[in-house]
Parts: C-alpha cells; sequence; structure tokens
C-alpha cells in the first residue's frame, strides 16, 4: 500500500463556488459598513452563492471531524486510522478558521449535520474493521473530490492547469507519493471584496485539499488490495 502523507498545513475554510451577482447580505468589515446615511456598497455585499457554500462546507467540515474519530476507533488499517487522524487535525483548524471568516463577513455557520451527512456517519458507525475501512475511505475519495471541484473554481484556471501538469510531470515513474506543495494557487479574480478574500483562501487551501484527496486514493486502494488477498 502507499504510504498516506500527513500534512504540515492545516486545512483553511472552505469557500462557495463562482461569484453571484445576487447579494443578500452585507460584509461586517469596516469597508463595508455604510455611511451616516445608513447604504451599503454593492460591491461590498456578500454574494448569496458564498453563504450558501460556506453553510455546506462548513457541514462537511464538521462531518470530517465526526467520520475522522470514528476512524480512529472503528478501522483496523493503522493506515485508516493514521488518515482518520488527519482529518480530525486539520478539520478542526479547518473549523475553527472558516468560523473566523464567517463571522468576519456575518455569514451563519450551521451546528449541526444535514441528513445526507447524518445518514453516512449512522451508516459507518454499524460497521466495523475492513468493512469499515473500505466503506468509510470510499466516502474520503467521493467527499474530497466534491470539495476540491469547488475550491477549484475560486482559482485562477491557467494556473492550476500549470500546477496540475507539474505535479504529473514530477510524479511519473515515481512509487512513493511527492511531498505536498506548501504553496497557495492565484486565486479567480473578484471587484467584490469578500468574494476576494474567500477566493485567496481557496487558492491556498486548494493544494492540501488535493493531497487529502491522493491520500484517500491510497488509502481506498489500499484496503481493496487487502481484501483480495
Amino acid at each position: 500500500m502507499n504510504k498516506i502523507l500527513f500534512l504540515p498545513a492545516a486545512l483553511a475554510a472552505v469557500i462557495a463556488v463562482g461569484c453571484s451577482d445576487t447579494n443578500t447580505a452585507p460584509a461586517k468589515s469596516g469597508a463595508s459598513e455604510s455611511s451616516a446615511a445608513g447604504t451599503t456598497k454593492e460591491t461590498d455585499r456578500v454574494p448569496a452563492g458564498d453563504i450558501d457554500f460556506v453553510h455546506d462546507v462548513a457541514i462537511a467540515n464538521a462531518a470530517e471531524i465526526e467520520l475522522g474519530k470514528m476512524a480512529q476507533e472503528r478501522a483496523s488499517s493503522p493506515d485508516v486510522k493514521k488518515f482518520g487522524q488527519m482529518m480530525v487535525d486539520d478539520h478542526t483548524k479547518a473549523g475553527t478558521k472558516l468560523r473566523a471568516l464567517a463571522s468576519q463577513h456575518g455569514i451563519p455557520v450551521p451546528d449541526q449535520l444535514d441528513e445526507k451527512h447524518r445518514q453516512l456517519r449512522d451508516k459507518l458507525a454499524g460497521l466495523t474493521g475492513t468493512e469499515f475501512d473500505r466503506q468509510y475511505v470510499s466516502a474520503m475519495v467521493d467527499a474530497h473530490e466534491t470539495v476540491l471541484d469547488k475550491l477549484e473554481s475560486r482559482t485562477d484556471q491557467k494556473e492550476l492547469a500549470n500546477w496540475k501538469a507539474r505535479r504529473a510531470s514530477a510524479a511519473t515513474g515515481k512509487k512513493e507519493k511527492l511531498e505536498v506543495e506548501a504553496v497557495a494557487l492565484v486565486p479567480e479574480k473578484s471587484d467584490n471584496p469578500v468574494t476576494m478574500s474567500i477566493n485567496e483562501w481557496a487558492a491556498e487551501a486548494c493544494a492540501v485539499v488535493y493531497a487529502h484527496l491522493e491520500a484517500a486514493k491510497d488509502a481506498d486502494a489500499g484496503v481493496k488490495k487487502r481484501m483480495t488477498h
């Protein structure tokens, strides 16, 4: 089984897909506060897409923590247990940063999982050993693909493509996974300062989530290999 790498960088707050033109909530930063007239500049308001995605990703982040703790207790593979620990560590830090970012801009953050994540949690809670390993790491691949798609939509597409090409070229012919690059990709431009600040985090978080996905795929391949022997 390929060795799972652990990331020194913590996953930060995750953000919304794309930039919506629909403005629903004013940012709380000083730049967005109105003058005595009580008005708020359109470019300083929080797009609905940002609000919706912070909501969704906060739930996903909380689920990663719960399921990571479960993996440490129920998994049979040491690698899967370590992956679960990485999820707890990185996503706990991410949740803290996400809440700080959301609070800064007046974006509400849910405190409970949604129905989809509750069902996954309850399903995994009834499993142990190799069967838990199989279903947990498979769910982690799907979850990280979903989040990564959303983060990538907030990055400069040309720079993202170049970065992926460099990683693919460097990995060719090597058996061991490369260390994740501690770099921030170029964010997608936005005239809205709230959206731009979220895009900047997304670009920074993208490489870390990409490495999480690679680790999940390695774990998935390792579990499947054990089950066939």
